[in-house]
């Protein structure tokens, strides 16, 4: 059984560790290709310059070579290429695309690679060009999965690599992807998609991408094959993929190409090299374009490594920081096809599936890139929850425009001079914003221009109509002739702040049973903010100053609890564990047996037993869907255990 655990994430993308029989791997990562007839760069180089945690070698020209195929069976693949770190193979399907068909049979190849000692194995699936018709494609589909059905049996301990098949087809992808996640495999290629790098049809890829993963096992690694430019690597893991390989980084070189960042240059037409790897900076164009060919061949490959390497960086730093979405939005904008990719993201039902793995929260505030930013999950999210959480307690509302945030801090003298039963609604850039709501993410940990796109202003229009359907809008003036101003207006607004986010954190009416009884709401001295809440000297609520959202204490929890009916909030976890929970220990994956699929990653939860007897409040790493597939790693946080002191 595969060992991946997530250590991180942003978007559906994240940071992982698999574990092999040569070490382990944090993903996303870059394997470079190695030909075994011609080694570019050696193995070793690839680790020692390059960090490379591991390479991926074509079984297939090993296994019709006699030489490499009597010494790789003899002493190992690791002895044969000179590497110690793990080492992934292919089958030979790519030779299939390129020559039309391999002499191979397709369980041979993967005993072959089993008995070679390869850390990943793959099964020979069968290659599907884009413009192949659906017929044809679906039976390759059927042909991969009768494959990996089969080759599944001899993989021995060999972690086996079953692809994803299925053309440009949706339907056919994730059927395909559905199927062999039903097999007892740890690794899903998604194969078949080099025509579409090489036309840049980003838009094709996208829904590739997101269809496969929509079908897979999300507790295993996914591997981009034969995706080495750059440029797709900040979207293709934003979408889920874990794993990538390159031989583009020779491929260019040999035909005098320097991969960029933002695309490909080609030697001839450059007077300066516009890059600072250590190539770049120690050679000019000049001198690279006077060097004979074997040398020239040699410094660009180690020039699109070093820029393919660091693409890698940027994206796990994008991770950590919470704005990988930011990357990939700026990154489109070095390349039209990628808005098309963008484009396609924007179709509901990829935005709600999107949406099931973006974090409640980040560490830095969401940037405003372009057009692009208002289509992202989070603000998706919001959007929905604004319509099916809060709760629209006024008839009477006035509108009022963005200002510096938190808005009511703002618009303080304003708030004071309002009757209470009158709303006030913010029409942000972000969609509407009752006052009440100004603190918590994404609104107030937001950076957005004074003027928006044009397609950003239509659908905030749109939202902000369709808010205000059952409300009559009043102007200032209006309002203010119904003023019943009063001293205690503070505390009133405090008190219908922690409601609102309440009930847009945990769920319509949560507020109900968390504010039931005599409140106390605590506020820092120095910042003004509010800190803790009290009900009935009970402490309920803790409220973070980062992203203005609740942490919830165990005296909440048993409300929330009580009020709230299965499966609401809850992750419920097999009673082996319940002594370990009660004690204040994490909730590993492997003991979930259920999920609310409303909790999402960062999302405060209950955690129960089987009978629904309350063991802990905690928060949630993963999602549901996570949660009952990942046998590794920690579901849940636990907070505070349900023990009475």
């Amino acid at each position: 059984m595969v060992e991946f655990e997530i250590k991180n994430r942003d978007c559906a993308g994240r940071i992982c560790n698999l574990k092999t029989k040569h070490g382990n791997i944090e993903t996303p990562t870059l394997l470079p290709v190695i030909n075994p007839n011609k080694i570019i760069i050696t193995p070793k180089e690839m680790k020692n310059k390059f960090r490379a945690q591991m390479i991926i070698t074509n079984s297939y020209i090993i296994y019709k070579n006699d030489g490499l195929k009597e010494k790789a069976l003899t002493d190992g693949i690791h002895k044969l290429v000179d590497f110690d770190e793990p080492i992934m193979t292919d089958s030979g399907t790519f030779q299939s695309y390129v020559y039309g068909r391999v002499d191979v049979d397709p369980v041979e190849i993967v005993k072959f690679q089993r008995d070679i000692g390869a850390d990943i194995g793959t099964i020979l699936d069968v290659f599907t060009l884009p413009d192949e018709k659906y017929e044809t494609a679906k039976k390759n589909v059927e042909e991969t999965i009768r494959r990996a059905r089969e080759s599944t049996e001899f993989k021995g301990k060999m972690l086996l690599a079953c692809t994803v098949q299925g053309s440009i087809y949706p339907n056919l992808r994730k059927t395909c992807a559905e199927e062999i996640s039903k097999l007892d495999n740890d690794f899903y290629p998604i194969g078949g998609v080099v025509p579409l790098m090489e036309n840049q049809q980003y838009d094709k890829l996208v829904e590739v991408i997101v269809s496969s993963k929509m079908g897979l096992d999300p507790s295993k690694p996914v591997h981009l094959f034969g995706a080495g430019h750059p440029i797709i690597f900040p979207l293709a893991v934003a979408l889920g993929c874990d794993f990538f390989d390159s031989s583009a980084y020779a491929k260019y070189a040999d035909d005098d190409r320097l991969i960029m960042p933002w695309g490909t240059l080609k030697l001839d037409e450059l007077d300066e090299l516009p890059c600072s790897c250590p190539i770049c900076s120690k050679y000019t164009a000049k001198e690279v374009k006077s060097m004979d060919k074997k040398s020239r061949f040699r410094l660009l490959a180690e020039h699109n490594l070093y820029i393919s390497f660091n693409e890698i960086k940027k994206i796990k730093q994008a991770i950590k920081d919470g704005n990988l979405w930011e990357l990939v939005e700026r990154k489109a904008t070095s390349n039209p096809y990628l808005m098309d990719a963008l484009r396609v993201l924007e179709k509901k039902k990829y935005k709600k599936w999107l949406e099931l793995f973006e974090p409640i929260s980040k560490k830095r505030a969401l940037f405003y890139t372009g057009r692009h930013t208002i289509h992202r999950p989070i603000i998706y999210r919001y959007h929905n929850r604004l319509f099916g959480r809060y709760e629209i307690k006024y008839s009477k509302a006035v509108i009022l425009p963005e200002s510096k945030k938190p808005y009511s801090r703002y618009y303080k003298s304003i708030l004071q001079k309002l009757p209470s039963e009158i709303g006030i609604i913010v029409d942000a850039k972000l969609g509407p914003v009752p006052i009440e709501l100004d603190e918590m993410y994404p609104i107030a940990q937001s950076i957005l221009p004074n003027k928006v796109d044009k397609e950003t202003n239509l659908v905030l229009k749109k939202v902000l109509k369709n808010f205000l359907e059952n409300i009559k809008i009043l102007t200032l003036e209006d309002a203010f002739r119904e003023n019943s101003l009063s001293k205690k207006w503070e505390k009133k607004f405090d008190l219908e702040h922690v409601k609102a986010t309440i009930c847009m954190q945990f769920g319509k009416n949560a507020d109900k049973p968390l504010l039931k009884g005599e409140i106390k709401i605590v506020k820092s001295k120095s910042t003004g903010k509010i800190r803790n809440i009290y009900s009935n000297n009970e402490h309920i609520l803790s409220m973070r100053a980062s992203d203005g959202l609740f942490t919830l204490k165990i005296a909440g929890g048993r409300r929330l609890h009580k009020f709230f009916k299965p499966p609401n909030l809850r992750v419920v976890v097999g009673n082996e564990c319940r002594d370990f929970i009660l004690d204040g220990k994490n909730v590993f994956s492997k003991f979930v047996i259920d999920c609310d699929p409303q909790l999402r990653p960062l999302d405060e939860c209950l955690i129960v037993d089987k009978d629904d007897n309350l063991l802990a409040v905690g928060r949630c790493l993963l999602n549901r869907i996570e949660m009952l597939s990942f046998n590794y790693g920690i579901a849940v946080k636990t907070r505070e255990s349900n023990v009475k002191k």
